[in-house]
């Protein structure tokens, strides 16, 4: 068995962070779900670029395992349609604005007295409580208001959004992972509960570790492109063909390299002496050690370094890096044929864990919105001429 076979998921998110937690869930064995709006449906099938129709990569990818199901959320039919679904022990999954849910009769109090042991997971921008509450956001939003923006990118020039959705990803895990905490909770009391995240405190979560340097300095973090503040050398080396990033935690590591790209007798300088005298004379420490790293080839820098246990990486592109042989051995990875692409398969991540050697993996795809109507509201008790007249009432879309 999968670890979440048996649990029935109500997805009502869109965009990136709650499609993001109900995929993991997904891979982990849970029904899932996903309630899209008819004819539109998940914003996200319209994004560039378009493979298909209403079917983008990002779609497809984050929402692998999930039935579609078009239900209009706005109208009275569609949220007491929604409310005859649910089932005893059921998770909902939603990232409306905080008060949406609850306009439409879905909140926590609305739904928790319908079904034993509900789990209720609301995923927002800002959070449910404060004076931005009801504001809509996004991932690089939060970027910028958690202040990840502010050390970001190089010194002298603009703040820069990291590129790819940490922001997102990281409410996403930490969504799925308050609902697994629940689910554990409910099998020990019999009781759901309800579950709050959002993007804001995903973001300052990020930043645990630049806001504890503040605080103990009251220094404000600059931005240092690839370098960071506490150690030296930590950063990327220009290479004769490419770069590489070097690491070295501790004086022990520098001394390996050192003798690695044979500039041992640096190591009597006392410019290079120890971490904090490195930090200190950084600029210094990187020239002098990138005259030496820019005469060599990548692999002459990766095979020395890591000859000599000094932790170190080629910067690699996504080209290099779904053809890499460390990648595919961990089987992260699969070639997924979504119906109607035209492009083929689509390279697929799967959650990055494993139970007993194995990576569970939802390979399905919805291809059309509202694909699973018909077969999910069958199963939840509606007769087919009950089907039919909300599809005529145009309540539901049935693909």
């Amino acid at each position: 068995m999968k670890p979440l076979q048996g649990q029935r998921v109500i997805d009502l998110t869109q965009n990136v962070a709650g499609p993001y937690c109900t995929q993991v869930l997904a891979d982990l064995g849970a029904d899932v779900i996903k309630i899209e709006r008819p004819g539109a449906g998940d914003d996200t099938r319209h994004w560039a670029p378009n493979i298909g129709a209403a079917m983008s990569p990002t779609y497809a990818t984050f929402n692998r395992g999930k039935a579609s199901v078009a239900i209009d959320l706005d109208r009275a039919d569609g949220q007491q349609l929604l409310r005859s679904m649910l089932r005893d022990n059921d998770v909902v999954v939603h990232s409306l604005k905080p008060g949406s849910a609850e306009q439409r009769g879905l909140g926590y109090d609305d739904l928790k007295g319908l079904k034993n042991g509900l789990i209720y997971c609301a995923i927002s921008a800002y959070g449910n409580v404060g004076p931005m509450a009801g504001l809509p956001g996004y991932d690089p939003l939060i970027q910028a208001y958690a202040g990840i923006m502010s050390v970001n990118g190089h010194e002298g020039l603009p703040p820069a959004r990291v590129g790819v959705s940490m922001v997102d990803i990281g409410t996403g895990l930490w969504s799925a992972l308050a609902i697994v905490a629940a689910a554990s909770q409910r099998h020990q009391t019999g009781k759901g509960c309800r579950v709050d995240t959002s993007l804001l405190e995903t973001g300052i979560a990020w930043m645990t570790n630049p806001i504890a340097n503040y605080s103990a300095s009251g220094k404000l973090p600059r931005r240092m492109g690839s370098a960071t503040a506490m150690l030296m050398p930590y950063e990327v080396f220009d290479c004769a063909d490419g770069q590489v990033f070097i690491g070295c935690g501790n004086d022990r590591l520098f001394g390996k390299l050192l003798a690695a790209i044979e500039l041992t007798a640096l190591a009597n300088d006392e410019r290079f002496a120890t971490n904090a005298q490195r930090v200190d004379n950084r600029n210094l420490v990187h020239d002098t050690l990138e005259a030496t790293t820019h005469q060599l080839q990548v692999a002459d820098v990766i095979k020395r370094l890591q000859s000599r246990g000094v932790p170190v990486s080629p910067v690699h592109n996504l080209s290099q890096v779904t053809g890499d042989t460390q990648v595919r051995a961990l089987d992260i990875s699969k070639d997924l044929n979504v119906a109607g692409s035209t492009l083929g398969a689509l390279c697929a991540i799967g959650s990055p864990m494993r139970f007993d050697g194995t990576r569970e993996f939802a390979s399905h795809v919805s291809a059309k919105v509202g694909e699973d109507t018909r077969a999910v509201l069958a199963a939840s008790g509606l007769d087919t001429r009950d089907i039919e007249r909300l599809a005529e009432q145009r309540v539901i879309q049935i693909a």
